[in-house]
């Protein structure tokens, strides 16, 4: 796809100054300018500390293998602003886009509070979908839930609230309980809501939100492992034998990597199951076909960097930072991990679920945000006590990573920290 995004990069760069500002009363008023929009289109809402975009593209896979017209809206990006806005996985062309942002621009009055840019970013998906008559949405939550600028519907057809851990807290509160009451802000009246694994303050909140607002719950167990079953689609080759799972019953490929997906694709079942039971026509086959063919990018996921193998992952918080050497600690290897995080990020907390003795650490900046100081990541690093082989600062992944794969016959490669250090990597590497 041609990059044509620094034309939507200037058309919301002025909006890049209110930052984030959670609240719903500008979005409320923009939409309202704009028709409405959102009152026309069914949603799945997924909130989560991780494993909300994984849920995310099971589903949206799914219903369009059922034969759906289905929107997705995902963040952040990882290259383009287009693919935070797919109708049937298919990113929203460029062109258009300007056209629905520059008429969000347009519907803003001057007398009111301006929006945000992710506010903006919000307002064109639901005109999009909308005006495309998408016959589903499945809409992730940009930060917390409770005051993010997805939560203007009061009637969804599923609430879904994947993990609870520690993240964003300078806006979300400092504590699991805190972090939960903001999430659980998506459970509407009497909806479905389904519920991933969460660590105990969190259920205690959600199980009396639940309550509270009288919602059909339910509560998802990580699938299990079962025997291979020879399986292929369209788009899989005859030898690509995916691993099969089980979940309430129902038998399915799995095609992203790590533990976790065990529970991530579980509640995507879960969800789709509460469809099924409200008369949505969801074959058997059109969820193997969507399982099947599921991608997400940068999330456990291998690449080739020079002729060499390299693993991507996000790895910014604490908790994706476990699910990662969860990973990891199935390659029986040791690490080269070349890193940079944002500077808002729990450092110490991400390094101890990641290093291990022997493993080697090559530090860097994440470009264009506001980046961790990779000499103060290095001495925290240091007074973990984790006898590494090495630690380095660079000052560019592509430096850092020459300088990994020099070792990597003994150390496998992973680039990790940030979903923006992914992103630059993947937008100066893609084909």
């Amino acid at each position: 796809m041609t990059d044509l995004t620094p034309d939507i990069n200037t058309l919301l760069l002025p909006f890049h100054q209110f930052g984030v500002n959670l609240g719903l009363s500008r979005i409320q008023t923009l939409l309202a300018a704009l028709g409405s929009p959102h009152l026309s289109v069914p949603i799945i809402h997924v909130a989560g500390t991780n494993g909300k975009g994984s849920v995310c593209a099971y589903l949206s896979n799914i219903l369009t293998a059922a034969g759906y017209r289905v929107g997705r809206y995902t963040s952040p990006h990882l290259i383009d602003w287009n693919e935070r806005i797919c109708i049937d996985n298919e990113p929203i062309d460029t062109d258009l886009a300007m056209k629905i942002l520059d008429r969000v621009i347009a519907a803003i009055d001057p007398n009111t509070p301006t929006p945000t840019q992710f506010e903006i970013v919000t307002a064109a998906m639901w005109v999009y979908f909308a005006q495309s008559q998408v016959n589903i949405a499945v809409i992730e939550v940009g930060l917390g839930g409770r005051l993010d600028a997805t939560n203007v519907c009061d009637n969804p057809l599923a609430t879904v609230i994947t993990s609870i851990s520690i993240d964003h807290w300078q806006q979300l509160g400092d504590t699991i309980s805190k972090i939960t009451a903001e999430k659980a802000g998506i459970l509407k009246p009497n909806c479905p809501a389904i519920i991933g694994t969460l660590p105990p303050d969190a259920v205690a909140v959600v199980t009396d939100r639940i309550a509270e607002l009288n919602c059909p719950a339910t509560w998802v167990k990580p699938a299990v492992k079962v025997p291979s079953v020879e399986y292929t689609s369209d788009s899989t080759s005859a030898a690509d034998l995916l691993p099969w799972v089980e979940f309430d019953g129902v038998e399915y490929p799995l095609a992203l990597l790590g533990e976790m997906q065990l529970t991530n694709s579980a509640i995507a079942i879960a969800t789709i199951t509460v469809l099924r039971q409200s008369s949505w026509k969801i074959s058997d086959t059109a969820i193997f076909t969507g399982m099947a063919n599921t991608h997400w990018l940068g999330r456990i996921q291998w690449t080739t960097w020079h002729g060499h193998k390299l693993l991507i992952d996000g790895a910014h918080n604490p908790a994706a930072a476990i699910a990662l050497r969860q990973y990891v600690d199935t390659l029986n290897t040791s690490i080269s991990w070349v890193m940079g995080m944002l500077s808002t990020k729990s450092h110490r907390d991400i390094f101890e679920a990641l290093l291990r003795p022997g493993d080697r650490l090559y530090l860097l900046p994440v470009p264009g945000h506001s980046s961790a100081d990779p000499i103060a990541l290095a001495d925290i690093a240091r007074s973990l006590a984790v006898d590494l082989d090495s630690i380095s600062i660079h000052p560019d992944e592509s430096i850092a990573l020459t300088a990994a794969i020099t070792h990597a016959n003994t150390h496998q490669p992973v680039l990790c920290g940030s979903l923006y250090l992914l992103g630059h990597f993947l937008k100066q590497n893609r084909e």
